[in-house]
């Protein structure tokens, strides 16, 4: 990308792919808040290694740049403000274990995030935001169900282009979420003109920060924090819970916390064309099945959809793409209900909508129950005038049987009913078409 000044910066390929498809552009409509110096806490900033050595495949060959000033104006850290010290304290005597756990996580991928907040041109404090989030866990979910480092709920996530539906919980990636997250930040700042309000709206919301605005009069965030009756408390803890973690993040060692080094959080990227399961891809390449899961968070359950650019150790992407024509393709017919089971919910996990469950199972409404047996793809279940029905197993009958009975083959009779083997007992249902 060319940068304000008519410099060349070397963008992440895979950044550069998301922030394609986001729309965005990165520095035409930042606005410089002001011409002084940012007011911060200065760390050394430890340097990104080639990409020989990260394998990163959204990394190019040659340096990454990272802006040295930021576009923005930097967070004025209130070392001294009680709320911060209490804030300091609570961190360091009643969950210090925890906060360690943070640090150490947040350290494998420092390196993959601080691009990104510098290519957005802004301060590099706000990084520190995603420990207040989820101490950086992509796997972390809410009360409220906002999911991943960023902790997005689905509608803001949607804005951003993080898609949540289906096979595929972009919200828990950590570059795409990142992306989002450092373009939602700008915006905010962009209409409150403050990092301490734009911090609380990306906790409370925009609209709500809007409105406590106009109602306490003033756009100054630790005047309006004072009251409880304009913010939650969790909003009003919010700014101090930031500022207070950024003081231990850049200085740990002050604080009694001692960051381990961690292995950079780093993967190649393969591009499957089938819907496969993440067992089978695994099973195949020896790579192990918990390493696979670790790599693709954003994956609801352990299957890939079509198309889907499956994250693998690095080196192991040549490997992984010639052992994909001996993967079986993923086409799971049929859903035993568990508890928490909609159909909409279904319909989510499945890729499909409420009416085709229904259409499949002959319901004529939405309820189910524990236990049911559902089936969620393939073809229509009979229906009056439909050339299709089932089937009741009796004692004697066998695949073969049955294949010729209703002269269809036993390769359509196992597709059709998702059978591995060639096992059936009486009194079981079997899809038939003739």
């Amino acid at each position: 990308m060319i940068d304000a000044e008519g410099h060349l910066r070397v963008l992440p390929a895979g950044a550069a792919l998301v922030f394609g498809l986001l729309g965005l552009c990165l520095v035409g409509d930042v606005m410089a808040a002001t011409t002084q110096p940012p007011v911060r806490i200065e760390t050394s900033k430890p340097a990104l290694p080639s990409h020989h050595e990260r394998g990163l495949v959204y990394f190019p060959p040659g340096p990454v740049v990272v802006e040295t000033e930021p576009l923005y104006e930097g967070v004025t850290i209130l070392a001294d403000h009680p709320a911060v010290q209490a804030k300091v304290r609570y961190f360091q005597a009643m969950i210090p274990a925890r906060v360690q756990k943070w640090l150490n996580r947040f350290d494998q991928y420092r390196p993959l995030i601080e691009p990104v907040f510098a290519q957005f041109g802004l301060p590099r404090e706000l990084i520190y935001l995603s420990l207040v989030e989820s101490g950086f866990n992509p796997k972390a979910v809410s009360r409220a169900k906002a999911k991943g480092p960023w902790q997005f709920m689905r509608s803001t996530g949607r804005m951003y282009g993080l898609k949540a539906k289906g096979l595929v919980d972009e919200r828990k990636d950590p570059m795409k979420s990142t992306v989002a997250a450092a373009h939602h930040l700008r915006d905010l700042y962009d209409q409150f003109g403050s990092w301490p309000l734009a911090l609380a709206a990306y906790n409370a919301g925009a609209g709500k920060i809007s409105r406590v605005i106009k109602k306490a009069g003033t756009r100054d965030f630790w005047k309006i924090a004072k009251s409880r009756r304009l913010l939650r408390r969790e909003t009003r803890e919010y700014v101090p819970k930031f500022m207070a973690l950024t003081m231990i993040a850049t200085d740990p060692t002050r604080f009694g916390f001692e960051v381990q080094a961690q292995d950079i959080h780093q993967y190649d990227e393969v591009r499957l064309g089938k819907s496969v399961h993440l067992r089978d891809v695994a099973r195949e390449t020896q790579i192990p099945f918990h390493e696979l899961r670790r790599l693709n968070p954003e994956l609801v359950r352990s299957i890939l959809p079509d198309g889907y650019y499956l994250k693998v150790p690095v080196g192991k992407s040549r490997h992984v793409a010639q052992v994909e024509p001996r993967l079986q393709r993923w086409d799971k017919m049929w859903h035993r209900v568990s508890r928490g089971d909609t159909l909409s919910v279904l319909a989510r996990r499945f890729g499909t909508d409420v009416r085709t469950l229904k259409r499949l199972n002959g319901l004529s409404g939405t309820v189910i129950r524990v236990g049911q047996r559902l089936r969620v793809s393939g073809e229509a279940s009979p229906e009056r005038g439909e050339h299709v029905k089932r089937y009741r197993v009796r004692r004697g009958d066998s695949l073969w049987s049955i294949a010729r009975r209703f002269r269809v083959s036993v390769p359509y009779l196992k597709s059709l009913n998702n059978l591995r083997g060639d096992l059936i007992r009486a009194s079981q249902v079997l899809w038939i078409s003739h």
